[in-house]
């Protein structure tokens, strides 16, 4: 069955971007928050994102404009009776996300899908929640949404082939490509990364190079498009710190684990660029 309405659960910066990427391949879409400041955001992250690709000849103004109009905004949970799928992409934290799967499997018994953004939480964890966890599909796109073209489908032990198919065709239809992972911490992109990461982070830490020359060895040297300091400061050192703490949990080797100083960082409300401090200051 073709999916032609979907919810967005969670209208942060993920969340804003898997609505305007299904919103731009013809997909109606509701975005949901309890309150109403994350959706006023959400919507002007969504103005300036179509007005930069209308100024640089992406989009015809009046494409622009039906985009917009395909996302609709409520702070209401009825608003998201009947859709044909759900995008989550809340904060990562288990009990709110196994708390709002059990709500949504209850409001919406014929949804295709109900489908995680998660970088780091076991997906049986979270259909765990529910009553058909067979519906229960993890799908983690990469940031930022609309331009990164990779989605991991993530098939937890009781995911069904019929949800995994169906989870996949909608990430062609919104122009992803699908590659599929098994449910472990991780993934597949996230336990080969932060491997890479963490040794960066332990570099500088130990102050055996400038985060500069970290970044330029890593560019010039092996063709990386930005360096991992900078990657660091893009992910946000609190998710990347979640998902150290989940790969390091899970399979307990030293690769994964956090080093004192991205801990330091992080409760220190250095979180990256968008919070204008992270290995680097930003504007």
């Amino acid at each position: 069955m073709a999916i032609s309405r979907v919810a967005v659960v969670g209208a942060g910066f993920m969340g804003s971007g898997i609505a305007e990427s299904a919103a731009s391949a013809g997909i109606d879409v509701t975005v949901f928050e309890p309150e109403p400041a994350p959706l006023e955001r959400s919507r002007g992250r969504l103005s300036e994102s179509v007005d930069r690709a209308v100024s640089r000849g992406k989009l015809s103004a009046q494409a622009a404009q039906v985009l917009v109009g395909r996302i609709a905004y409520t702070t209401e949970m009825a608003d998201l009776d009947g859709v044909d799928a759900v995008m989550e992409a809340v904060t990562e934290d288990p009990r709110v996300k196994g708390k709002l799967f059990a709500s949504l499997d209850t409001q919406l018994p014929d949804a295709q899908f109900l489908a995680s953004n998660t970088s780091s939480i076991p997906i049986a964890e979270i259909a765990s929640w529910t009553q058909r966890p067979e519906r229960v599909v993890g799908l983690h796109f990469f940031s930022p949404v609309p331009v990164m073209k990779l989605v991991e489908v993530v098939v937890a032990l009781d995911t069904a082939g019929q949800t995994v198919a169906c989870a996949e065709q909608f990430a062609t239809a919104i122009g992803k490509q699908p590659i599929r992972t098994k449910d472990r911490s991780g993934f597949i992109v996230n336990m080969l990364l932060v491997p890479y990461l963490m040794a960066a982070v332990r570099m500088y830490e130990e102050g055996f190079a400038s985060r500069e020359d970290i970044d330029q060895g890593m560019r010039l040297g092996c063709g990386h498009p930005m360096g991992p300091l900078t990657l660091c400061d893009f992910i946000g050192l609190d998710v990347l710190y979640a998902v150290c703490d989940s790969l390091y949990e899970e399979f307990k080797r030293p690769e994964y684990a956090p080093p004192p100083l991205l801990k330091r960082m992080v409760v220190s409300g250095h979180h990256g660029r968008k919070a204008g401090q992270g290995f680097y200051p930003y504007a």
